[in-house]
């Protein structure tokens, strides 16, 4: 039988946590019994997402994940109030989408900035602690990271990216006592998607061809998955990018 899913006694780090994956995925450790520090930009939400943790120990962190010395600071403080860390989960994200010969050069370098380069200096200053605690980074993919989706050429890099750098870090690290592994989501219904706008001239049918036929991921069930591979429940999974996209890049 599987291990439970016990993050009692444990600390996770969930970036993005205002709202959508990343506030679904720190209520579903916190309901594991994860003490929790949340990180977003947006300080109002951010306090709204504290309010919704039950018991759980709460340190809300308002931070700028575009740099990185914010991103090294946001584990300082996870590390000093818990004294431990346990988990990194890399959830914060942004999508523009454009005519990539008309990008603007500022929306370009945030998408990597927030989707790619946070994750890396998030994990590189949590991995001193988590391999004190055996700890697991769970990074979000996409579907977008398998297939070329139009007027999003940034979004997918960065993904592709995120993909192969949580492979590396694995390989890096298969001998040392820390899980490092991604989910790939398909589309869902967040504030990323519901304030998504399209460039002029978008020819839709492209966009089609990147829907799924059974509809939208529901982000609890991303949740689910993330706070799986957090946990000492998924002790097997290592160096893996667990695709959650009800069936987009099936075919």
């Amino acid at each position: 039988m599987a291990a439970a899913i016990d993050m009692k006694g444990k600390a996770a780090l969930v970036t993005g946590a205002a709202s959508g994956l990343g506030r679904a995925t720190a209520v579903k450790l916190a309901e594991a019994g994860a003490d929790l520090c949340i990180v977003d930009v947006n300080g109002d939400a951010l306090a709204e997402t504290a309010e919704m943790l039950g018991g759980a120990q709460v340190l809300s962190h308002v931070a700028n994940l575009a740099e990185p010395e914010a991103c090294k600071g946001a584990v300082t403080a996870a590390a000093a109030r818990f004294g431990r860390l346990d988990a990194l989960c890399n959830i914060a994200g942004i999508i523009k989408f454009a005519n990539s010969h008309e990008m603007a050069q500022a929306d370009y370098l945030l998408t990597i900035a927030i989707n790619l380069n946070a994750p890396f200096f998030l994990s590189q200053a949590a991995i001193p602690h988590l391999l004190e605690t055996n700890g697991a980074i769970v990074n979000c993919a996409s579907s977008a990271a398998f297939i070329g989706e139009a007027y999003a050429a940034a979004y997918c890099a960065s993904k592709a990216g995120i993909v192969n750098m949580t492979k590396a870090m694995a390989m890096e690290y298969s001998r040392r006592p820390i899980r490092i592994n991604a989910v790939a989501p398909g589309g869902m219904i967040t504030n990323i998607a519901n304030g998504m706008t399209m460039p002029e001239g978008v020819e839709y049918d492209l966009i089609q061809r990147f829907s799924g036929l059974r509809g939208t991921v529901e982000v609890d069930d991303v949740a689910d998955l993330v706070t799986l591979l957090a946990s000492p429940a998924g002790r097997s999974y290592h160096g893996a990018c667990v695709s959650i996209d009800a069936g987009i890049t099936a075919g």
